[in-house]
């Protein structure tokens, strides 16, 4: 026997579990089947409006900035506006979402948008949320060829869209409509949960941005 199995199988005895490993699987099978829920917080319920304010609140508390436009066709606006603004290149890099390439990029024609994963050397990545969580202020991204997980965390500047139709009260509400979306074999890769910039508190407790990522994070809500 080897030193895992012993490990495995003290805990078995010790917990009382059951040694067959149909009965065992079947329970598990039972338990993804229909995932319990948790309790969740009052804080991210109330109506659409309150949820949609609610985001964009608790995403300036950490530290993210927050325009909101009516359509999707003012987004490439916001984007070379913010450029601008920061003293940016007129560049930007994002993935194949359907979402972000319907949108009229060609009308800036000084702005120059890449299309692919980020090589690391990009200042700024423009990426489209699954969805977003308004008690936290948190962004869902998905990976993929869509959305690239590249495009999240290398480039210094993260501006990502979110539909207010895609705004939930809860993460758990997010998880929900993630497994209906996709289903058990389709899942993707990787859920990113993205809470305002990159930051780190562990050099003499003072509070860095950029530590592990995008040191600034720009949220463009349309709707």
């Amino acid at each position: 026997m080897s030193g895992r199995d012993a490990i495995l199988g003290k805990l078995r005895q010790t917990l009382g579990a059951d040694t067959n490993d149909a009965t065992r699987r079947e329970a598990v099978e039972r338990r993804l089947a229909k995932p319990p829920r948790g309790i969740v917080p009052e804080r991210g319920q109330g109506s659409d409006a309150q949820k949609v304010k609610l985001f964009c609140q608790m995403a300036e508390a950490v530290s993210a900035s927050v325009t909101r436009v009516r359509s999707p066709e003012r987004v490439p606006r916001v984007v070379s506006d913010y450029l601008r603004a920061k003293n940016l290149p007129a560049s930007v890099r994002m993935g194949t979402d359907r979402r972000l390439k319907a949108m009229p990029w060609d009308k800036l024609k000084a702005l120059d948008v890449k299309s692919g994963p980020s090589d690391g050397f990009d200042e700024v990545g423009v990426s489209h949320a699954f969805a977003g969580i308004a008690e936290t202020g948190t962004v869902a991204l998905l990976s993929g060829k869509d959305n690239p997980s590249t495009v999240n965390f290398l480039p210094e500047h993260h501006i990502v869209v979110v539909d207010v139709k895609d705004i939930a009260g809860d993460l758990e509400t997010v998880l929900t409509g993630l497994r209906r979306k996709f289903g058990k074999g389709r899942m993707p890769r990787t859920l990113n949960l993205v809470t305002g910039p990159s930051r780190s508190g562990d050099i003499e407790q003072k509070i860095i941005l950029g530590a592990h990522g995008p040191r600034a994070l720009h949220l463009i809500v349309v709707g």
